[in-house]
Order: C-alpha cells, then structure tokens, then sequence
C-alpha cells in the first residue's frame, strides 16, 4: 500500500510539472475540441440526470458549456459538493463528496470559487438542493427520478485502459463506493452510472503506460481527450 501510495504521489508531481507549462490558449483548444465529442456522444444525449464536475481556472477540461448545455436541453444537473462529517465513523474519510442540484444558469453563475479556484455551492445554499444519495433511499429511487444517469469526471491523470488517477482525496472513488451501496435491496434494479472522464491530452499517459490502482479505484466507462477522440471500454463498469 506504501508503495502505490508513493507511486500515485510521483505521477502526481509529474503531471503537475506538465500541466503547468500548458497555455491557457491550449487548453481552449482543447476544451472546445472535448467538449464537442461529449455533447455529441449517445450516453450524453440520453442522460436526463448527470454530474457535472466545475472545473478550475487552468490545467483541465473546462465543464463551463457542459453544464451550461445541460441545462438547456433541460437535463437534471447536478455538481460536486465537499463537506466535513461531524461525527466520523472509523475507517471513513472526514470529508465527503455529495451531488447537490443546480437550478438554473443564474443558480450556476452564481456560485463562488472555493481555495481551488472552483465554484461551488454555499453550505447555506444546500439544503435547499437536490442531494441524490439522500434520494436514492427515498420512494422515487424505484420510479427512475433518483440517482445518475452519468458522471463528467476529472482527473490527474488517465491511460489508454481507462484508468484515473485523482487529486489524491478520494472524494469520486469514496462517492461511487456509497452510491453502490445506497441501490442495494431496491426493488427495481439500479444501475451505475455511465463514468466519463475529461482529460487534455498531455493528462494521457504514453501507450503501454499504466496508472498505480488498486480495488478500490473505479475505471472510467469512456474517457473523452483534448484532440477530440473517445475511448470506450469494451464493457462499461456501469452495467
């Protein structure tokens, strides 16, 4: 464990060196050329309730006309909401990911940028948002008004066999683990949702490269690069 610890640390240090000589002109590029390929992709038109991650001012994929175009094709938005637990059970992070609602573009552009630079919904904001896990134990979980349909994921980095690497919290891999657990014992079968990732393309690892996992790291069912390309997995991890 020690090990693929100091190997996720590494690769981290190394993207970060790489991200940080990227023009902010490429990543436009980029962004345009990704943004493209995930608004024209099936699982994204069908999607009637997705995740969204709000990305940073530089060194990533920007979401900004993901989430703008969901909502005006009227799509459940819902997006990233970090909060500490007041009391932690052992074994369990202190601070967790939920999925909180977006009402609407001004709701969105009102939001304000954490220390990362991210937006984010106010903590006095969230109890009148959408959570879906608390939805998901709920009566409309078994009518198809619950959960996720797709999850727009960020990352560090990625290769070709779909893995992530994350910013090192855990929070996505944490979140999937609950959201897995949540649809245990419903009457009507609840599947995962579709995972896609966003990456530039200097986020890539070269071909025969591979990021450090372990069990608990969650592949992608499609990861969508800054030239435009999509890849797929044979069988998504969602089915």
């Amino acid at each position: 464990m020690a090990a693929l610890k100091a190997a996720k640390r590494e690769l981290r240090q190394l993207i970060r060196k790489t991200l940080a000589d990227i023009s902010a002109d490429l990543v436009a590029s980029q962004t345009s050329n990704a943004v493209k390929a995930l608004l024209s992709s099936p699982e994204y038109k069908a999607a009637k309730r997705l995740s969204i991650y709000l990305s940073m001012p530089k060194g990533e994929i920007s979401t900004n006309a993901i989430v703008r175009d969901a909502l005006s094709e009227h799509k459940k938005v819902f997006v990233p909401y970090i909060h500490k637990l007041p009391d932690v059970p052992t074994g369990q992070p202190s601070s967790v990911m939920d999925m909180v609602s977006l009402h609407s573009v001004d709701d969105y552009e009102s939001l304000q940028s954490d220390s990362w630079g991210i937006p984010t919904p106010s903590k006095d904001s969230v109890t009148g948002r959408e959570n879906c896990l608390e939805e998901m134990g709920g009566l409309e979980a078994d009518s198809g008004k619950a959960g996720l349909d797709m999850i727009v994921m960020p990352g560090m980095a990625f290769d070709e066999d779909l893995n992530r690497l994350g910013h090192g919290k855990g929070f996505y891999d944490y979140f999937l683990k609950r959201y897995q657990d949540s649809t245990r014992g419903m009457i009507k079968e609840v599947k995962m949702p579709f995972l896609v990732g966003l990456a530039l393309n200097e986020q890539v690892l070269h071909h025969g490269q591979e990021i450090p996992t372990s069990t608990s790291d969650w592949p992608l069912d499609a990861l969508i690069l800054g030239d435009g390309r999509l890849l797929k997995a044979s069988k998504p991890s969602s089915s």
